[in-house]
């Protein structure tokens, strides 16, 4: 009887760690974290640039870096 009460707990336990993305999603997660210090900008500004203002990576949207320029730092698009 134990063993029978063992199986379903099991298969809830592994079915729920493929539901949260098991170990493959956290070595995702870490490759492509953005670096913490702000650099400067490598590509030209102008001053409307200067209306997205940033502290930190996570402030600016999707393919965006915080990083420095004339005006302070500013979001900018990796593309």
């Amino acid at each position: 009887m134990p063993a029978r009460a063992l199986l379903p707990i099991l298969l809830l336990c592994v079915l729920l760690q493929q539901t949260e993305g098991g170990r493959h999603n956290q070595r995702r997660t870490q490759r492509t974290q953005l670096p913490t210090e702000i650099k400067v900008c490598e590509r030209p500004t102008n001053i409307h640039m200067c209306r997205r203002r940033c502290e930190y990576h996570q402030e600016c949207q999707a393919n965006n870096i915080c990083c420095s320029t004339f005006c302070g730092n500013v979001c900018m698009s990796l593309l």
